[in-house]
């Protein structure tokens, strides 16, 4: 499957937050802070790959587990992480993982800075003094663009997570054109945007979405979007989006 450019990073705007860009292997995130603390970003991230990638050489069928993976002794935090999360939700730990990195570096950088957004393949981790909106992009849907989520605020880390049936290039055996999960875990949120994804076919499976959403530990909301239907449930305010000011 061709991967689309990133051209919707042109439309993250803070207004008073410096963004900038620090790529590693797979790792390419997109960083909002109250500095340009690039070099920083990329130490966290090769401390986090380090972690995960040295665990993956132990253990190598944690990297292709599509089921819940054991925890049988000590492990690094991103790999814990990923390991309850993906039990939460049912998956493998590899669903996590971009949460995880997101919510692992963001927590690196607010150390050093007070505000952080961090976005990594459409899995946001922030912490912010006023509410943002994170716009959902969902494919050809009407809704794509059209819709977004109100989070953030009081300088209270939170994560959203997203995933698609029709979009990009994660593995989903659902087709769901966007599945957000907001939670306090990012990986958590990835996890759980992946396992109810995986049960939207059709728009008529939208009900039994949020049905499985609600069972889930740990989030606070979700919002699916199937063709022209849309469900929400739980802590998630959606904004309609002006596009004429995109």
């Amino acid at each position: 499957m061709m991967v689309e450019p990133r051209t919707y990073r042109t439309r993250v705007h803070s207004g008073h937050l410096t963004a900038f860009e620090v790529a590693v292997k797979e790792t390419d995130l997109h960083v909002q802070a109250r500095c340009d603390l690039s070099a920083l970003t990329r130490d966290l991230i090769l401390e986090q790959r380090g972690y995960l990638e040295a665990y993956i050489r132990r253990y190598p069928g944690f990297l292709s587990a599509l089921s819940p993976w054991p925890l049988t002794g000590p492990a690094p935090n991103i790999v814990h992480d990923m390991i309850e999360a993906g039990h939460a939700a049912g998956v493998g730990p590899m669903a996590a993982v971009a949460g995880a990195v997101a919510e692992h570096v963001g927590r690196g950088l607010l150390a050093h800075t007070d505000e952080v957004i961090i976005e990594n393949g459409g899995d946001i981790f922030l912490q912010t003094g006023a509410a943002v909106t994170v716009a959902v992009f969902a494919g050809t849907s009407p809704l794509s663009l059209r819709i977004g989520l109100r989070t953030g605020g009081q300088n209270d880390p939170i994560a959203v997570c997203t995933s698609s049936g029709t979009v990009g290039h994660s593995l989903s055996f659902g087709r769901a054109d966007a599945v957000c999960v907001v939670s306090r875990s990012g990986a958590l949120a990835d996890a759980a945007a992946t396992a109810i994804g995986n049960r939207i076919l059709s728009k008529q499976d939208i009900p039994a979405g949020i049905e499985f959403a609600k069972r889930i530990s740990g989030v606070l909301g979700v919002v699916i979007v199937a063709a022209e239907k849309m469900g929400v449930w739980g802590s998630v305010e959606v904004v309609v989006l002006d596009r004429k000011k995109g």
